[in-house]
């Protein structure tokens, strides 16, 4: 192809009179004719943590976790020699540090920004350390791990600040400059994400059968480009609205347990990681994709997002997150090795996950099983470490990682 287009190039140069240039006119392509503007600002970090600065962008209407499923739509790394600067070996220097950051080809729209400082534990003098580790390519790798501190745009309330990127009487996107991100000491994330394996080697939920139960067992990993060195499973009770009443958003009389079991229908029946109706990974279904019918015989015309459902059986944390009176006790929190999750044999589209869809009867194919706890940290099997996947990833291979539930 190259060759061709130097030839032509010749080829035009050498007949010059029979190459005339070609009309410009506007481009009627939408993909050649976006308007954007940008986002800039500073990250700011106080304490003594050192490591690379990371800063998200969400679309403001796509919480990210531990509220909502959403992914980012662009990040930026800073790296910490830039932030830190002649400060980066002086561990007792608290700053502050600035650095600056600019998001380009931003389109209107409002926006949320987080971050996290990617911990360097091995200059902040911790054991068993680690340089930064976050790779935004794999799940097994793309989120904080224990050490790594938290930022925020936030308003003068530290309510998280919306960033709304608007258009002049032209329509011409109107850049906003000015976002700090801020990183501090009081937003330290204080345990692993919660690595898991199945302690069972195959789970199979059949439609008309008995409720199924899931045994998930804490695994660190340390190998390669993972350092998982401590998981636990941290479970309370949810209050959201912090109103210290115990959530129940399905209505059914019991108090919402964290963390939160998902059971996602894959794309693959054999092998790979991609979730059905979001083949490009972006947390978002597909415009084309299947669906199935409802249990009240009716079938929707845009692709769903089927989940089992599942959740932490209550008798493993209910006595000892009950007061004597039955009562949930919120400022309560159990950190747990193995946590056992109940699966009925019902599916349901939950692309509005506040108003799941049953469906007439469970799909069958591979179950992916997603574990998030409240404070948005998440693992999922099957992942990037099945041994079937590894090698070619670079990744280590990890024994469990492979596991997935299966409707025949």
């Amino acid at each position: 192809m190259r060759q061709k287009a130097l030839a032509g190039l010749t080829l035009c140069t050498l007949l010059t009179l029979g190459c005339e240039s070609p009309p410009v006119v506007p481009t009627q392509d939408k993909q050649q004719h976006i308007r954007a503007a940008r986002i800039e600002g500073n990250a700011v970090v106080q304490g003594k943590v050192r490591g690379n600065a990371v800063v998200f962008l969400y679309d403001a209407t796509r919480l990210p976790p531990p509220q909502g499923t959403g992914r980012p739509v662009a990040f930026i790394v800073i790296p910490q020699a830039q932030l830190f600067g002649s400060a980066l070996h002086e561990a007792d220097n608290e700053g502050p540090f600035t650095a600056p950051f600019t998001f380009d080809t931003v389109a209107p729209g409002r926006y949320l920004l987080r971050g996290l400082i990617d911990a360097d534990t091995c200059l902040m003098g911790l054991p068993s350390c680690h340089g930064p580790d976050f790779n935004p390519w794999y799940g097994v790798t793309n989120e904080p791990n224990v050490n790594d501190v938290g930022g925020a745009a936030v308003d003068a309330n530290f309510v998280p600040r919306v960033v709304e990127v608007g258009q002049d009487e032209n329509g011409t996107p109107i850049a906003v400059t000015g976002v700090a991100v801020s990183f501090g000491t009081q937003a330290t994330v204080r345990t692993e994400r919660p690595v898991f394996e199945v302690v069972d080697s195959s789970l199979r939920v059949e439609e008309g059968g008995g409720p199924k139960v899931l045994r998930l067992r804490a695994r660190a990993i340390r190998e390669g480009a993972v350092d998982l060195q401590a998981p636990v499973f941290r479970v309370h009770f949810a209050d959201e609205n912090r109103d210290g009443v115990a959530d129940d958003t399905n209505g059914d009389g019991q108090p919402d347990p964290w963390p939160r079991v998902v059971l996602r229908k894959l794309a693959s029946n054999d092998i790979g990681i991609t979730d059905e109706n979001d083949l490009d990974n972006n947390g978002v279904l597909d415009a084309q994709g299947a669906s199935y019918p409802r249990a009240d015989g009716s079938q929707a015309e845009t692709p769903d997002l089927v989940v089992l459902a599942a959740g932490l059986m209550p008798d493993m944390y209910k006595s000892e997150l009950l007061d004597a009176d039955g009562r949930p006790i919120l400022n309560k929190t159990l950190e747990l090795s193995e946590l056992v999750v109940g699966i009925p044999p019902v599916a349901f589209d939950a692309r509005n996950p506040r108003a799941p869809v049953r469906l007439r009867t469970m799909p069958s194919g591979r179950y992916a099983v997603i574990l998030m706890q409240s404070s948005g940290q998440v693992w999922r099997v099957p992942n990037e470490l099945d041994p079937r996947l590894a090698p070619g990833l670079g990744l280590p291979q990890v024994d469990n990682q492979s596991f997935a539930v299966e409707v025949p």
